[in-house]
């Protein structure tokens, strides 16, 4: 196959190459075949139409395309292969010359995968990231498990914030009530924010059985748009105050509260544990950030192709809707639930879209450079992850997923693991 790759910019250029007649004339006999079952000559059973009448009625060419298109995917990944380039989008194809008893030549405006020159990646310093839990961060975690705990209890005393109303209320604008804006028996913890601001704060003071006109203004932004800026005034009467009575902090709360621990001591010791544990998967995951953002900057990308970017953003898109879905939410009901639409989703995406692509193509430079290998016990433990993340069969998941995919997974890893692993907090 003559093959020509014309470089015309930074990451662009024309690929031109030829289909041999022989491929073409199998090609067309396979087409003839397939549209001989579907027409009608006079003269001729149907399915039956020699290919010199055919030739004669309807001329050769009208087999060109179909041929030519059952031809060209071979052809044009055979002429990338030869010609060594790396395509990261659709090519613009355009037929330049397809001459009976020669071959077809074919050109291609291919835009390329751009070059990367390597930067610094291995022994970068990164900021000290704090892994050291301190004794006020044990307290803290203890008094959260204590609140978790706590009972609601009625007091007749006027609410306080931080405790529970239990109350009626409805909404009115300009004097008529407005829909969603009704309920009853509802519990509201004062001071949550749950409620419109000011809401909460002037029921502060109220007491059991008492009513109250609760008056405001909805926020220029408020998602209903026929309720946004407008004053207005909600009738709530409070049915019951409740406070918080917090159980005591002693060993028998320790015992109550986890099966595994028998002193309020022990019970430190554990929440001290999952907290190190938490503090330092956050550090580690901040070097890992900072060491791979690092890494990309200290690489040279002349041009990054808006083509790439464009598909990772999309790529992103998928992701996030695939796994909403897997939690039983499909993409409408998502946008519908946020407020939100496609395009919102699209610009969310947009924001670092370049910088995961330039990422994408750090990672894979390093893993030319160290030419990582993969072990097939690697791939095997891969797989058992994934059929795990997924709850899926190990061999559906074969059946998915690629072995190179799997390995260029892996290969990521690595790539990011000796960035990370190398890396010096300072």
């Amino acid at each position: 196959m003559t093959v020509n790759w014309e470089k015309k910019g930074t990451n662009d250029g024309v690929l031109t190459f030829e289909i041999p007649e022989e491929t073409m004339k199998v090609e067309m006999d396979k087409v003839f075949k397939k549209v001989r079952k579907t027409i009608t000559v006079p003269g001729f059973r149907k399915g039956k139409v020699p290919r010199h009448i055919f030739n004669k009625n309807f001329g050769e060419s009208a087999l060109y395309e179909d041929a030519l298109n059952a031809a060209l995917p071979a052809a044009y990944e055979a002429a990338v292969k030869e010609a060594g380039i790396d395509p990261v989008a659709q090519p613009n194809i355009d037929v330049k010359s397809m001459e009976k008893g020669q071959p077809w030549v074919i050109t291609a405006e291919v835009t390329v995968k751009p070059e990367v020159k390597l930067g610094e990646y291995k022994n970068l310093t990164v900021e000290k990231q704090d892994r050291e839990v301190t004794e006020e961060e044990v307290e803290e975690g203890l008094k959260q498990r204590q609140e978790r705990q706590a009972e609601l209890v009625l007091k007749e005393d006027a609410a306080e914030e931080g405790d529970t109303v239990v109350i009626d209320y409805e909404g009115f604008v300009d004097g008529e009530a407005f829909e969603g804006g009704k309920d009853q028996n509802h519990s509201l913890e004062l001071g949550s924010n749950s409620f419109i601001s000011g809401f909460e704060d002037q029921l502060v003071g109220t007491k059991a059985g008492e009513e109250k006109d609760v008056v405001l203004t909805f926020p220029e932004d408020y998602q209903a748009e026929e309720l946004a800026g407008k004053e207005a005034t909600f009738k709530v009467l409070v049915h019951e105050v409740k406070t918080k009575e917090l159980p005591q902090l002693d060993d028998e709360f320790a015992k109550d509260l986890e099966e595994d621990v028998e002193s309020l001591d022990e019970l430190k010791a554990k929440i001290r544990k999952e907290l190190e544990e938490s503090k330092t998967a956050a550090a580690d995951e901040a070097v890992q950030d900072l060491a791979v953002r690092q890494a990309v900057e200290n690489a040279e990308i002349v041009e990054l192709p808006g083509s790439m970017v464009h598909d990772e953003v999309h790529r992103q898109m998928d992701m996030f809707l695939n796994d909403m879905q897997r939690q039983g939410i499909s993409p409408e009901m998502y946008y519908q639930i946020t407020g939100t639409t496609e395009q919102d989703l699209h610009k969310q995406m947009e924001a670092d879209a370049d910088v995961r692509t330039k990422t994408q193509l750090v990672l894979e430079e390093i893993i030319k450079a160290e030419n990582f290998e993969v072990t097939e016990e690697e791939i095997t433990e891969e797989v058992e992850m994934l059929a795990g993340q997924y709850n899926m069969d190990v061999e559906r998941v074969r059946g998915l997923v690629s072995e190179d995919m799997i390995t260029n997974d892996i290969q990521m890893k690595k790539a990011m693991a000796l960035i990370t692993d190398t890396a010096i907090e300072a």
